[in-house]
């Protein structure tokens, strides 16, 4: 009994990781997707330039 809950467990650990690794990587994509929105959208400087769309 001890090995059939023990399978179960890890199959149930490696299913919630799988779940999370996947939302984890629609979030990096949506992060991607601004990111380079901010390199096309950014605006222009007095002196002509581009500026930095971030703050640091």
């Amino acid at each position: 009994m001890v090995p059939l809950l023990l399978v179960l467990l890890l199959a149930v650990i490696l299913f919630g990781a799988g779940f999370a690794v996947k939302i984890l990587w629609w979030v990096a994509l949506a992060i991607l997707v601004v990111w380079l929105l901010g390199f096309v959208m950014r605006s222009t400087s007095v002196g002509g330039g581009r500026g930095r769309w971030y703050r640091w």
